[in-house]
This record gives C-alpha cells, sequence and structure tokens, in this order.
C-alpha cells in the first residue's frame, strides 16, 4: 500500500536542527537529562509562534466577538484567518470548518444532532480501533434504539478486518464512524475506500482524524468524507477540537444551542463563548506546518501548497525512526510489539508504537522511562475496545512510545539503550 499521506518525496535533506529550534520546550532537562518527548500521542510540543499567537491575543485582541470597537474587531479578524488556516489544513471551505472544546465534545454534539433524525433499528457501524471517543457518542444512541454495529479486527496485525466491516454495513448503516488511525496501534485505515462502502450503503460517513493528523496530509475533498474531526494539541497547538463538516450536512442537522446563537454555518455549532485565545494558537500551528514546507520547498505557492510540502518531509524522516525504533526493539528481549512490524508495510502505520516487556506492567516500565528524561506513556489511551480485545486492559494496557518530527535518532537510542537497560534488570 501507497502511503496514504504523501506522494512524492524531495531530494532535500530534513533540517531536524531547524525544527528543534521552534520548540522552546524541547530544552527541559529531567535530573540532569535532556528530556526526550516520546509522548505525542497524548498532545505534543507547541513551537514558539503558537505561544506568541496566544500571548498576542491577550495583549491586543482580548475582547467577545461581533462588537463595535477595535479590539473585538481583531478577534473577528483572528477567528476567520484561524478558520482559513484549518480549512487550508483540512482542503475544504472556511464555512466547513467548526471549532469546539475538543473532538470528543464535538463528537457527542454532532452524534445528538444526527440522532435527532434517527429511528428505532437504524444502525450505525463503529469499530474496536477506534478510541471511544469514536465509540461512545454512537453507542449513547442506543437509548434511542439504534443498533451499534462494531467492526473487529485482525489481531496479529491490530489492522481492521474489512470483511467484518464489509458484513457490519448494511440497507440499514445510517452512518460508519472510523478512526484514520489508531492511537493505540498506529495502524492507518483505508478511509477513502472505506467512505466509498460507506456511500454506497447510502450511510454517511464520519472520521476521528485526531491521531493521524500530525504524521499525514488530510485531504477531505479527496476522502470524500461527510465529517471529519481533529485535535490541534495533537497537531502542535493548543487544547481544543476542530470538525470538518460538508455545507450540506452542517445546514442539514440541526445543533443543540441557545437560542440567541446565530442559526448560519458554522456558527451555529459553535455552543457559547469559545476559548478565543486558543484559537488564535490553532491557526499559528497550521501556519508553524506550513513554515516545516517553505522550510523545505522555497517554491510552495500557497498555504496548502506549504502544508503538502511540510508533510513530504515529516513523514519519510519519522519513518527512519520508525525503522530505527522496531530494528533496536527487536533486539531486546521479551519485547512483544502490537501492530504492523514489516517494514514493506509502514505505508499502513504511523510512528507509534505499544509494547509489553515480559510481564512487566507499563507504568513500571514507564516510570524507568521517565525518571531518564525520556517521556513515553501507559495504559489504555481511551482505546479501550482493542486493549479488551488484545487481552491486556485487564493487565494495565501497553506502553506507548510516540514519535513525531521533532524526535531524533538519539533519542530514540536513548529510549533502546534504557529499555535494554531495563530488560537486563
Amino acid at each position: 500500500m501507497s502511503t496514504p499521506a504523501v506522494q512524492g518525496t524531495e531530494s532535500k535533506a530534513f533540517d531536524i536542527a531547524w525544527v528543534r529550534e521552534q520548540f522552546p520546550s524541547l530544552q527541559l532537562q529531567v535530573n540532569g537529562r535532556a528530556a526526550a518527548f516520546l509522548d505525542g500521542p497524548a498532545g505534543t510540543q507547541v513551537p514558539k509562534q503558537v505561544i506568541e499567537a496566544i500571548q498576542n491575543y491577550f495583549l491586543n485582541a482580548n475582547a467577545n466577538t461581533c462588537g463595535a470597537f477595535e479590539t473585538s474587531r481583531r478577534n473577528d479578524a483572528m477567528i476567520a484567518g484561524a478558520r482559513e488556516a484549518m480549512a487550508d489544513f483540512f482542503n475544504c471551505s472556511p464555512s466547513e470548518v467548526v471549532f469546539g472544546q475538543n473532538m470528543t465534545t464535538i463528537t457527542f454534539a454532532l452524534a445528538r444532532a444526527i440522532g435527532r433524525e434517527l429511528k428505532a433499528g437504524d444502525e450505525i457501524v463503529v469499530t474496536t480501533l477506534d478510541h471511544d471517543a469514536n465509540v461512545a457518542p454512537w453507542r449513547a444512541l442506543e437509548e434511542k434504539d439504534v443498533v451499534i454495529r462494531q467492526v473487529d479486527i485482525r489481531e496479529e496485525d491490530c489492522t481492521l478486518d474489512l470483511e467484518d466491516l464489509k458484513r457490519n454495513i448494511t440497507g440499514k448503516t445510517k452512518l460508519v464512524a472510523v478512526g484514520y488511525a489508531s492511537n493505540m496501534a498506529g495502524t492507518i485505515n483505508p478511509v477513502a475506500e472505506i467512505t466509498k462502502m460507506a456511500h454506497t450503503a447510502g450511510a454517511l460517513m464520519f472520521v476521528d482524524a485526531v491521531h493521524y493528523a500530525p504524521h499525514g496530509l488530510i485531504d477531505v475533498k479527496a476522502l470524500d468524507c461527510d465529517f471529519l474531526a481533529c485535535s490541534p494539541y495533537k497537531f502542535f497547538g493548543p487544547h481544543m477540537g476542530t470538525l470538518y463538516g460538508k455545507q450540506e450536512h452542517l445546514r442539514r442537522f440541526k445543533p443543540y444551542k441557545v437560542r440567541p446563537a446565530s442559526d448560519a454555518i458554522p456558527d451555529c455549532w459553535e455552543t457559547g463563548t469559545q476559548v478565543q485565545e486558543l484559537i488564535a494558537g490553532i491557526g499559528a500551528a497550521v501556519d508553524y506546518i506550513a513554515g516545516v514546507g517553505k522550510h523545505y520547498d522555497s517554491n510552495a505557492k500557497n498555504r496548502r501548497a506549504a502544508l503538502q510540502a511540510a508533510y513530504r518531509a515529516t513523514v519519510p524522516y519519522e519513518r527512519t525512526l520508525l525503522t530505527k525504533l522496531l530494528e533496536g526493539l527487536q533486539s531486546i528481549r521479551e519485547v512483544k510489539v502490537y501492530g504492523i512490524t514489516d517494514p514493506k508495510r509502514f505505508g499502513e502505520r504511523c510512528a507509534t508504537i505499544s509494547l509489553w516487556i515480559g510481564e512487566h506492567h507499563p507504568t513500571e516500565i514507564a516510570k524507568f522511562l521517565g525518571d531518564r528524561g525520556i517521556f513515553t506513556w501507559d495504559g489504555n489511551f481511551y482505546a479501550m475496545n482493542l486493549s479488551e480485545r488484545l487481552g491486556v486492559e485487564p493487565k494495565g494496557g501497553v506502553l506507548r512510545i510516540g514519535l513525531v518530527h521533532y524526535n531524533t535518532a538519539d533519542e530514540v537510542e536513548r529510549l533502546l539503550k534504557a529499555l535494554r537497560e531495563f530488560s537486563a534488570r
């Protein structure tokens, strides 16, 4: 399978030194050692321009929207600019971009709105591979006697069982909810193919792209999905959520909102006063990624082209780190890696690894690493269905290592050295 994230490569070497200069927090020391942030799937670090954008909001645009005075006008302009940035990120119209508290809250709100039109016996398809934020909001509609069908995985490589998916999409299916990439196993799903399957059955397609966003280019036009949600704090921005929705659907479904709120899209979907200072940071996060693209390819003509160039640089670089990590893990005794391990199939996964070492509790390993300045996560990461399906939930889940493009080969080697030390105890 070709890499879904990007087409083509550039000859220019990835400038990791320049990238790391953009992130002030990467200078952190722990017990006299440089911190290695291998915890990206739970939230990446932010570049200085995001920090500056949030600070600038408080200094120069701290007001509510639609006021007849300067700081309010600046705030309106900032929100419009951030919406345009996310539209370039998604490859859609600004009117199809919704800001919200986080992906989970956005999905619950969308599910409630769609649920208004569903009746008993209608079906929704979810998957075992997904974060619970793309399962629980749809399962909540069981209160209306909506039938929820759950697609299984292939346990040997933690990929979605597409034959099971086909069996579960029926004439009664109203919506298919799928993750773009697994936040535990790193699996990248064939979303465009699944969208065609959903649409052939007359169903809507909802994509959770939270984990995929820092690892690959998103193009909702190419995917033809109906809705797609992601969280900027996973792609170098602040803690908020964003939603893409086709205009026709944002108009069709009616969100729950207060009476004075606008009925125009996308405003009607943005319940209450937004965390406006963080919206400033969202726009800056997109511009940071575009800046990586311009640093890599000075011929990028606009922000969307720069975003495409950025992923042409970061995807191959992350894959070199992934290859180094998986090769190193093979030399450590009693390591079990969940998900795809064949280098020929790395286009089907992103640089997120979950593992077990012998019978050691994942928290024990994470603490051992953390004391040495290496930050990883342990647990189920809200991917509870997958954790249960793999049989690791009663044992504390897994240890998760998440690489993004500000990580280095030296950090991977530090991690491997520490894991060898842990395993040899």
